[in-house]
């Protein structure tokens, strides 16, 4: 009977702690802003040339607008899009240790472009780097 019993609460603080969890999550993930907005993408090129995107658009997250936009190119990772290829040039990770670095408001990004909200006037940069 005691077995029983220690099972049953270990039982109801797991189911607790999944609950806490999960309302942590949704009170603090990041938030979507639905309705038109604009937004901008620098890309920073191997050469440091700079060409800067403005969007108009509906989408929830910064992948849908720059993968259907044809700006980006990639594959699904572990953590979400990989970028390999950005304004036709592509960072060769394997070869050279090329990347494209995601930046949100000058910052390093903290979520992959397709799990990036927008809000109307943000800003991003996508920048070619090796190391």
């Amino acid at each position: 009977m005691k077995k029983n019993g220690k099972l049953i609460a270990a039982a109801i603080v797991v189911a607790a702690l999944a609950i806490l969890f999960a309302g942590v999550w949704h009170f603090t993930r990041p938030s979507v802003s639905q309705g038109s907005k604009t937004v901008t993408v620098e890309v920073v090129h191997k050469d440091e040339s700079k060409k800067t995107f403005t969007y108009h658009t509906d989408a929830e997250y910064l992948g849908e607008v720059i993968q259907a936009e044809g700006l980006v190119k990639g594959e699904e990772g572990d953590y979400g899009l990989y970028i390999k290829e950005v304004d036709g040039e592509t960072a060769d990770y394997d070869t050279d240790g090329a990347y494209w670095a995601f930046y949100q408001g000058g910052e390093y990004a903290s979520l992959s472009v397709d799990q990036t909200p927008i809000q109307d006037g943000d800003a991003f940069s996508l920048v070619y780097t090796v190391g």
